[in-house]
């Protein structure tokens, strides 16, 4: 690889973060994440070294390409009635955009927080710029709707902050207060043990399950974590992050905690 060559490779790579933020706001796993951001390189480097000449602009060909393989991996999922978790869609959560059709997600995703123009979405979803418009305005009512049942930032934030103080102290009996009677737990597969693909359900089993780790490994530190679907907290040991959770809120109580521990994902906050 030339001088040149390499240079426009680590150019290239730099648009990383920008293309996992949008596929981010569109997909239900980091997993999916890597796989639509993985899909949309090597679809660039396919190309010819004519063909990428006379691509203007790299970042928005990737920005389209990501797009373009995310409403594909979401069609897939809509197919199947795959539930979306774990994203954000600017200020919207997961509840607010897994109602959505993947043309109206994609459209509104991409109008409302890359501010990309209809025409250009057009090119994306295969629809017209006015029928780009309808599915953004439509996806605009339903986070509307979805917003007003759902919590205050603030008050969110404040069962979060409770929790972590629970959690610290080992107050199993605080953390079920904390918890919907139907609360669940859900996490990923660590190294050692596959965990999370059936969640532990029940306010009880879900603090017994949160609180064991952290009597096995009292150095344990919990600190208050910022995290696409807000506050949340992190598990530190021996300087090193191993787990992030984060808690969904309904009704002044949390109905879920989704952890990610697997370690090439916790390298987005450690």
């Amino acid at each position: 690889m030339t001088a040149a060559e390499a240079e426009a490779h680590s150019a290239m790579q730099s648009e990383r973060r920008h293309l996992g933020s949008l596929a981010y706001r569109l997909l239900a796993t980091l997993t999916d994440v890597e796989a639509a951001v993985q899909a949309a390189y090597i679809q660039w480097y396919r190309l010819t070294a004519e063909e990428r000449d006379v691509i203007e602009d790299p970042r928005a060909w990737l920005t389209r390409a990501v797009s373009r393989v995310c409403l594909h991996m979401l069609a897939s999922a809509h197919r199947t009635h795959a539930r979306m978790q774990w994203a954000e869609a600017g200020g919207s959560t997961v509840p607010e955009i897994e109602v959505m059709t993947p043309a109206e997600r994609v459209a509104f995703v991409l109008h409302d927080d890359f501010a990309m123009t209809f025409t250009e979405i057009a090119e994306v979803v295969g629809q017209t710029p006015e029928t780009c418009r309808r599915l953004t305005i439509a996806a605009r009512r339903q986070v509307a709707v979805s917003r007003s049942l759902r919590v205050a930032r603030a008050e969110r934030d404040e069962i979060v902050r409770a929790f972590i103080d629970a959690a610290r102290r080992g107050n199993a009996a605080e953390l079920v207060s904390l918890l919907d009677p139907r609360a669940e737990v859900r996490a990923d597969p660590d190294r050692c043990a596959v965990a999370g693909r059936r969640p532990t359900i029940g306010a009880r089993r879900v603090a017994r399950y949160l609180l064991r780790p952290l009597q096995a490994h009292p150095d344990t530190t919990i600190l208050e974590q910022e995290t696409p679907d807000g506050l949340g907290f992190a598990l530190w040991e021996d300087g090193c992050i191993v787990a992030v959770a984060t808690l969904d809120v309904s009704e002044g109580a949390a109905t879920a905690v989704r952890l990610v521990t697997i370690p090439h994902k916790l390298t987005l906050w450690g």
